[in-house]
């Protein structure tokens, strides 16, 4: 397996190469289609990518095309040459190449020209599998498989606004709060201390020697850690928005673009503090929670609602008259100076959040979604749509 994961990191850069170059000595430029109706002979001079699957080949092709559509749209960076490290898998986009024997607890993965793997693992539903995607992550191989299936969770008639910080993870409009975990704070000694010791091995070198089992002994301990961390709080962000979801079919919350709250900081004399911000809110998982929130919400028929954080300003508006007054960090208490009205900080910005949803008409909020994917060439569904064209000569 290790193998074919080297052979489709091969693919991938020769994939980007030609394109590259392509374009820099002729200034044409190669699309997905002239690439994939070049992997049949490409697969002749190359014998051994004809056991991995033409499927997962495309599929391989397709992940060097998405990069390039995401760069020319401004989502992301020009795309670049990946090391076997950094590389983790490939995908089945369709029921060709693999089967699963299971109903949804454990069984095996059959996966063609390589046989029967034993999996572990249990799925929330089970229905008609559709897409395969092999990874090595985490010193283990893990299997992501798509199911078409009805989902069903189930959602109370309530309405909740919920701020979330980092001081207080999920503060509730009605004065509950969920304190925050701090994941990351309380294995910080754990993490610098193997730090160290990895710092202390000699690092190996390209073309010069080869890392020592000390030096990955001690790189995996790290990494441990590291994993252990980030899969607590992947666990806890999932079981707050289940809780969340159970109770309540309307959820209000603040938008939070996390990118530009974690960037670093500017040369001044508090770029210690900024640091230490930028932290704590990577390990409440402000980004992860909320989309956690917003998938189960709309999965179980509710409505999640942001408000505009630059034109509303809940934590600087006072819930009863709307007053607005700018707060430092520091100020935790809501204090207003003209109706008197006093709260928590977080609470006030979550009823600030909650009233703002119940004045607005639920059936026409714009669903400004960002696409995920290109139009042109985006994935396979738009692929089947369009003609295949021929190879050329």
């Amino acid at each position: 397996m290790h193998y074919w994961r080297r052979l489709h990191k091969d693919l991938f850069n020769a994939c980007l190469a030609e394109r590259k170059t392509a374009y820099k000595r002729e200034g044409r430029s190669i699309n997905y289609f002239d690439q994939q109706n070049a992997l049949p002979k490409f697969k002749e001079n190359w014998e051994e990518y004809k056991p991995l699957g033409s499927q997962a080949l495309q599929a391989t092709v397709k992940r060097v095309d998405y990069g390039f559509q995401r760069f020319f749209q401004g989502l992301g960076k020009y795309p670049r040459f990946k090391s076997f490290c950094y590389y983790r898998g490939w995908t089945y986009p369709g029921v060709a190449g693999w089967k699963v024997h299971t109903n949804g607890g454990n069984g095996h993965l059959e996966i063609s020209n390589l046989g029967k793997i034993q999996m572990r693992g249990k799925a929330r539903s089970w229905g008609v599998p559709t897409t395969c995607t092999i990874v090595w992550k985490n010193n283990k191989w893990l299997a992501s498989i798509t199911v078409k299936c009805e989902v069903q969770r189930q959602t109370g008639t309530g309405a909740v606004g919920i701020d979330i910080g980092t001081l207080t993870a999920v503060a509730f409009d009605n004065g509950d709060k969920i304190d925050n975990p701090r994941f990351l704070a309380i294995a910080k000694s754990d993490i610098r201390k193997a730090s160290k010791e990895l710092r202390r091995k000699r690092k190996p070198e390209k073309r010069k020697f080869k890392a020592s089992r000390r030096w990955k002994k001690a790189r995996k301990k790290v990494s441990q850690l590291q994993n252990k961390v980030a899969n607590r709080r992947q666990d806890w962000t999932h079981k707050v928005a289940a809780q969340i979801t159970s109770a309540n079919s309307l959820v209000a919350t603040e938008t939070l673009n996390v990118k530009n709250m974690t960037a670093k900081a500017k040369k001044g004399k508090r770029k210690r503090q900024k640091t230490g911000l930028n932290r704590s809110i990577l390990d409440v998982g402000f980004g992860m929670l909320r989309s956690a929130i917003k998938y189960k919400v709309e999965e179980a028929g509710g409505n999640f609602l942001e408000v505009p954080a630059q034109k509303i300003k809940p934590s600087q508006t006072c819930p009863k008259c709307l007053a607005q007054k700018k707060k430092e960090l520091s100020e935790r208490i809501h204090q207003c100076e003209k109706c008197g009205y006093t709260a928590d900080r977080d609470v006030a910005s979550a009823l600030v959040c909650l009233n703002w949803a119940l004045g607005t008409n639920v059936l026409d909020v714009e669903q400004k979604a960002l696409a995920k994917t290109p139009k042109k060439c985006g994935g396979f569904s738009q692929l089947s749509a369009m003609k295949r064209q021929k190879p050329r000569t």
